[in-house]
């Protein structure tokens, strides 16, 4: 399976997606993150955003590929005013200090993976009407790019 990793913001939708998928190294990783934080850090102060977070077919080929990625959606989201959901199954997680850089705030998520066993369990323990857990990306995207904010100040 062919490593494919990208990050895009679409500013007329408010909606980033970011993709990390095939059987990644940890530099396959980094080099994802770096982008990933790039895009975030380029959003002008006060935008508010959804994101797609799309690691479907990801396999990582190494105990230090998934170490090298696992931490880095809950980590950069909290930079953004988001908890993920399944924070709640890490009782290290549960002092994640929750900020807003440049008041740019995330306000939706999807999160797309193909073990459709975990992801369907994430959902219903943790989805919500602003946050979901999907195993097919054709639905994550659907449902993302369909969403809209109800209430403008979170």
């Amino acid at each position: 399976m062919q490593v494919e990793f990208y990050t895009k913001w679409e500013k007329d939708s408010n909606l980033i997606t970011t993709r990390l998928s095939g059987a990644i190294t940890e530099a396959d990783a980094i080099a994802w993150e770096k982008d990933l934080t790039q895009v975030l850090q380029a959003l002008p102060e006060g935008t508010k955003f959804k994101i797609f977070v799309n690691f479907f077919e990801l396999n990582p080929s190494s105990v230090s590929a998934h170490k090298a990625y696992r931490n880095v959606m809950p980590l950069l989201l909290s930079e953004y005013g988001w908890r993920i959901g399944y924070l709640d199954l890490f009782e290290e997680a549960n002092g994640l200090k929750i900020t807003s850089n440049k008041d740019i705030q995330c306000y939706a998520a999807v999160h797309c993976h193909h073990d459709s066993y975990k992801i369907q369990e994430y959902e219903k323990r943790f989805g919500k009407d602003n946050e979901h857990f999907y195993d097919d990306p054709i639905v994550s995207e659907e449902w993302i790019r369909n969403f809209q904010m109800l209430d403008p100040v979170r």
